[in-house]
C-alpha cells in the first residue's frame, strides 16, 4: 500500500473522519475556508489545490480552464462546452448536477429518508406544509456532491422558477457517516427551497440544495440576495425562465440537491442509490 493510500485510509476511517468533519466549530470553520479558499496567493493556491488532489482524486481534465487563481475558483469550475450532453427528451427530466445518488423513492405521506432507517419530515425541510403536500405519493431522489465533483447546479427541464426560501441552518457535513449518525440532517443544514413550474405542463418541481461544511454557501444567477445571510428564513418571489440543462447556480463547495416532483412522476430505471451520475443525464419519467 502507497503512503497516500494509507493516510486516505485513515483519514476515511468512520469515527475519526465523523470527528474531523463534524465535531468542530462548523461555521466558524466555514467563514474561515470561505475566506482562505479565495486567496489568490501562487503558493497558498498551488499547495491548496494539491493538497485537495491528495486526498481526493481530484481531475481537471474536462474543466473549462486551464489555470486557476485561487482554489475557489477551482472548486467553482466551469466545464468545457459539450461536457455534459442534456437529455432532449421531453417526458424526462434531467439530473440537475453531477452526483451521488443516495436515498430515493416515493414520498410516503409527509416521510422521506436520508438513509435507511433514517426519516425525516418533509414538510420540515421545507418549511412548508401545504407546499409538501404537493408531493404526497409523488417521488425524490437525493443526489450528494463530492468535494471532487463539478459544483454547479442547472435546470431539469424548461422550467419558471416561482420562488425561493432561503432557510440558514448548521453545516453538518453530508457524506454517509454523518447521515447514519445525525438525524434530520437536511432539516438542520442550509438550504434553498427552489419552487419551479415546469413549461408546457404545469407540474410543480422542487430542488433542495442543500449546504455542507466548509464554504457552505449555495448561490444562484437569478438571485444575487440569496448571498446575504445576516437575516433570518425568507422567500423570495421570482419569475425566472430556464431552459432544460441551463445552469441556475453552484455551491460553494460539495454538498447535495433533492428533487422532489408529484404524483405520477417515477424514477428512471437507471437510478440506483450508490450510483454516479452526471448532470443531463435521466433523472425522472413525466406522467405518460
Amino acid at each position: 500500500m502507497t503512503i497516500r493510500r494509507a493516510i486516505v485510509k485513515i483519514v476515511h476511517q468512520e469515527d475519526l473522519n465523523f470527528l474531523l468533519t463534524n465535531r468542530i466549530p462548523r461555521r466558524l470553520v466555514s467563514r474561515f475556508m470561505g475566506w482562505f479558499s479565495k486567496i489568490e496567493q501562487p503558493l497558498i493556491r498551488d499547495i491548496s489545490i494539491g493538497t485537495w488532489r491528495f486526498f481526493s482524486g481530484l481531475d481537471l481534465g474536462e474543466a473549462k480552464e486551464t489555470r486557476f487563481r485561487s482554489m475557489h475558483h477551482c472548486f467553482t469550475r466551469h466545464l468545457k462546452d459539450g461536457a455534459r450532453p442534456i437529455e432532449t427528451d421531453p417526458a424526462i427530466l434531467v439530473s440537475p448536477c453531477d452526483g451521488i445518488v443516495g436515498a430515493s423513492g416515493r414520498v410516503n405521506g409527509d416521510q422521506v429518508f436520508q438513509v435507511k432507517g433514517f426519516p425525516y419530515a418533509l414538510s420540515d425541510l421545507l418549511v412548508d406544509n401545504d407546499h409538501a403536500q404537493t408531493f404526497r405519493n409523488g417521488c425524490y431522489v437525493t443526489l450528494r456532491l463530492t468535494s471532487s465533483m463539478y459544483h454547479r447546479f442547472h435546470a431539469p427541464h424548461d422550467c419558471r422558477v416561482e420562488s425561493v426560501t432561503h432557510v440558514p441552518g448548521d453545516a453538518w457535513n453530508v457524506n454517509p457517516i454523518a447521515l447514519q449518525r445525525v438525524e434530520r440532517l437536511f432539516c438542520r443544514n442550509e438550504r434553498a427551497v427552489i419552487r419551479t413550474v415546469l413549461s408546457g405542463t404545469g407540474a410543480a418541481v422542487t430542488l433542495v440544495p442543500v449546504a455542507a461544511i466548509l464554504v457552505a454557501g449555495i448561490r444562484l444567477h437569478f438571485l444575487a440576495a440569496l448571498s446575504d445571510r445576516s437575516e433570518g428564513r425568507r422567500t423570495f418571489r421570482c419569475d425566472a425562465t430556464l431552459r432544460k440543462g441551463e445552469e441556475m447556480g453552484w455551491f460553494e463547495h460539495g454538498s447535495t440537491i433533492i428533487v422532489f416532483a408529484p404524483d405520477g412522476f417515477r424514477l428512471c430505471d437507471s437510478i440506483e442509490e450508490g450510483k454516479t451520475i452526471r448532470l443531463g443525464q435521466p433523472l425522472m419519467q413525466m406522467p405518460v
